[in-house]
């Protein structure tokens, strides 16, 4: 069984991975980690991967110091499957989540998208080679961004009524909000789809949408495509040092 730690802008998931497969996801604090010690001790972990996309506190790093399983750390000269090169400079998550997607696709092109904190975009050609991505503001910051750079405009939760015009300041945000990024996420996949026609589309991330009826069947939506990838980059170090 292997502990997957995916230390992300908002906070810090842990998965038990076993057989292929999730079989238990918690999250705690990204600064402390302070979960992590009993999410450890409940399961028979002999491996361990960590991914972050911030600075670890002293207490994140006291709680990684006192793991007793073997831990590896995804850094930039971190070896991946398949040879597959990547910026330097790309964030783990990005790194992760496309892993993930190649190790379930096999082979075509492909749109990774990540709906989270900020919204990545990772596109990959038919012959497996990483072509580029774009990294655009989140729902939630959206939402935020509007209060805070504003005078009167509220603070809005995503959740709640959502109409297809705005009644009020309020879902007029919230539409205003989720369907622009909706109308992105889908502007991207119709432009690489008259470029590739079979173009395959992963979705993971924190946040869902309502998809067009002709967008939606070709999208694969999969939470744990950030961990999936984890689990194959541990697999393949495990394996290259055998």
């Amino acid at each position: 069984m292997k502990l997957i730690i995916d230390i992300g802008n908002t906070r810090a998931k842990l998965t038990a991975w076993h057989e292929g497969a999730p079989t238990e996801v918690v999250t705690t604090s990204n600064q402390t980690l302070d979960g992590l010690h009993a999410f450890a001790a409940t399961h028979p972990f002999t491996q361990a991967i960590v991914s972050t996309v911030v600075r670890l506190t002293p207490q994140a790093e006291e709680a990684l110091a006192a793991l007793t399983m073997p831990l590896m750390r995804l850094t930039a000269d971190t070896p991946l499957p398949g040879q597959l090169q990547l910026p330097p400079t790309m964030g783990a998550d990005r790194i992760a989540a496309i892993v993930g997607a190649l190790a379930t696709a096999q082979s075509g092109a492909i749109l990774i998208i990540d709906a989270g904190t900020c919204v990545t975009y990772e596109v990959v050609d038919p012959s497996g080679q990483y072509l580029g991505g774009n990294i655009a503001p989140g729902l939630q910051m959206r939402l935020t961004s509007m209060h805070e750079h504003t005078s009167l405009l509220p603070h809005v939760e995503a959740q709640g009524d959502l109409p297809p015009e705005g009644y009020d300041t309020i879902t007029a945000m919230r539409c205003g909000a989720l369907r622009g990024l909706q109308h992105e996420i889908e502007g991207y996949i119709h432009h690489y789809r008259r470029r590739w026609p079979q173009l395959r589309v992963w979705l993971t991330g924190g946040d869902s949408f309502p998809f067009a009826p002709d967008i939606a069947p070709i999208i694969h939506q999969d939470q744990h495509l950030v961990a999936r990838g984890l689990q194959h980059i541990l697999d393949y170090n495990t394996s290259r040092q055998q």
